[in-house]
């Protein structure tokens, strides 16, 4: 990641609080502050609510990036520090996100229109989806980021393999998700995220098992 993507996530992570001190005018005295399933609002709170709730989080945003970007400085396995590019621009997409999140939220609440926002959640995790699977694709073995099995860590063969289906599956099936969301009513996309984020890892996991039981079994009959 360049040195200007390095240095703006730390703007991209203010933008919320900056953006909820601008339109702090326009804030109403009750606001939303909670979304079920479905999209709609079953909790309210105050204006100060809303602003300790966008504070909270921009600092929870900025501890996210921090752990994320460096967590493979603390990661033993050696191929950990080949992960450093790929676990900065997931955490610069991870920060992105979230950042975006809580605009959409006090625009909305802003303009007394939330009527969006599960929308955009659910089409912003789609393509959450797909930039973590474009940079899952080649990642290395360690600790702390991709599908950590037992037989994947212990196996580098097996790790590429599984990190290859995932990365692919991520990508294709996040941007179809973003796809679905949009053009979907949210209360259909709901139920269509539990059954992505079965997939995504279910698959994976059974894929990744049966190589590891293949090449057990191979090893046997040697």
């Amino acid at each position: 990641m360049n040195i200007f993507l390095r240095r703006i996530i730390w703007l991209i992570i203010l933008v919320p609080a900056i953006y909820l001190a601008v339109l702090w005018g326009n804030i109403p005295g009750k606001v939303p502050m909670h979304f079920d399933f479905k999209g709609n609002v079953d909790s309210y709170g105050t204006r100060r609510d809303l602003l300790i709730l966008i504070l909270s989080l921009t600092v929870v945003n900025a501890i996210v990036y921090l752990v994320v970007s460096n967590i493979y400085k603390i990661d033993p396995r050696k191929s950990a520090a080949l992960n450093k590019e790929r676990m900065k621009r997931m955490a610069f997409g991870v920060s992105v996100y979230l950042s975006a999140i809580w605009i959409m939220l006090i625009y909305e609440i802003a303009h007394n229109d939330t009527s969006m926002t599960m929308k955009f959640v659910f089409v912003a995790m789609g393509l959450l989806f797909a930039l973590l699977g474009n940079n899952m694709y080649n990642i290395q073995p360690n600790y702390f980021a991709g599908i950590r099995l037992p037989w994947t860590l212990e196996n580098e063969d097996n790790w590429r393999k599984t990190h290859h289906l995932a990365g692919r599956l991520w990508f294709f099936g996040g941007l179809m998700f973003a796809l679905i969301a949009l053009l979907l009513s949210v209360k259909v996309v709901g139920f269509f995220s539990v059954a992505l984020l079965a997939i995504l890892v279910i698959i994976p996991v059974f894929y990744s098992y049966n190589l590891y039981k293949t090449s057990k079994e191979v090893k046997h009959e040697k």
